[in-house]
């Protein structure tokens, strides 16, 4: 496969491992395991896909954070960012809700205000949930 540009573009691949709901994913060079969870057979103990998807948020987030602090020449900002789902109990098919919780330590509100925002301006992550944004599913199979 081609090698894509980090800033414009990326890939995960991943198989099946040889117990039932692992599997091993790979970014780059950086190789990883997500299992499903013990209710849908799966061994429960590596994060799951949902809690993937939360990292992710959280990665993109605390990045951004630091980055506009950066930008701005100021010190960089105490922050924990805590990203959490609801599963819709009607329907598991999605999630009821999804929260993110900026916590600053020392930083005034009006700034973490800025940093918040540049974050919902410009992570892709957020702003694809938000918008709901396209998914292209393929499908490649012999015959």
């Amino acid at each position: 496969m081609t090698e894509l540009d980090p800033d414009i573009a990326s890939r995960v691949s991943g198989h099946a491992d040889r117990r039932f709901g692992r599997v091993v994913l790979s970014a780059r060079q950086n190789h990883f395991v997500s299992d499903g969870r013990v209710s849908h057979g799966g061994a429960g103990e590596a994060i799951f896909a949902g809690e993937l998807l939360l990292a992710s948020l959280v990665a993109c987030g605390l990045g951004i954070v630091h980055e506009t602090a950066h930008d701005r020449q100021e010190p960089k900002p105490d922050v924990e960012l805590t990203a959490q789902f609801l599963r819709d109990p009607q329907d598991g098919t999605r999630f009821a809700a999804l929260t993110l919780i900026f916590d600053f330590a020392e930083t005034k509100r009006p700034l973490a205000e800025l940093y918040v925002a540049a974050f919902t301006s410009r992570c892709p992550i957020y702003n694809t949930l938000a918008r709901g944004g396209p998914i292209d599913v393929e499908i490649r199979a012999p015959g």
